[in-house]
């Protein structure tokens, strides 16, 4: 895991929305689900796709590609649908008391 990186502002990613950024030349996808925030590497496991580019589905807590239609869960990275069949990183995120968005990079993908 790597250090704490301050990406945003809370206000800077509403409700519903997702933002994409960067940090060590990883680009990195941060959702608002419903004022919880969660961090996937930003590139679908199946094609080279911006996955902050997606339909962000609220309900089931998941982002769909927006290429081929690959869907991930934002709580693991586990792909849920064709084509994709390998997980996408998800990395800490942390709200800080003065509504500063921090993430801290995964060294790798996870097994959920």
């Amino acid at each position: 895991m790597s250090d704490w990186v301050a990406v945003a502002r809370t206000s800077d990613i509403p409700p519903g929305c997702a933002a994409r950024v960067e940090i060590d030349e990883t680009p990195v996808a941060i959702f608002n689900v419903g004022g919880t925030f969660y961090a996937l590497d930003d590139t679908c496991s199946h094609a080279q796709a911006s996955l902050s580019d997606g339909d962000l589905d609220l309900d089931r807590c998941v982002i769909e590609c927006p290429l081929h239609g690959s869907s991930f869960d934002l709580r693991s990275g586990d792909p849920l649908s064709l084509p994709a069949v390998e997980p996408v990183r998800v990395h800490r995120i942390e709200t800080t008391d003065d509504g500063v968005l921090r993430v801290a990079l995964a060294d790798e993908v996870t097994a959920q």
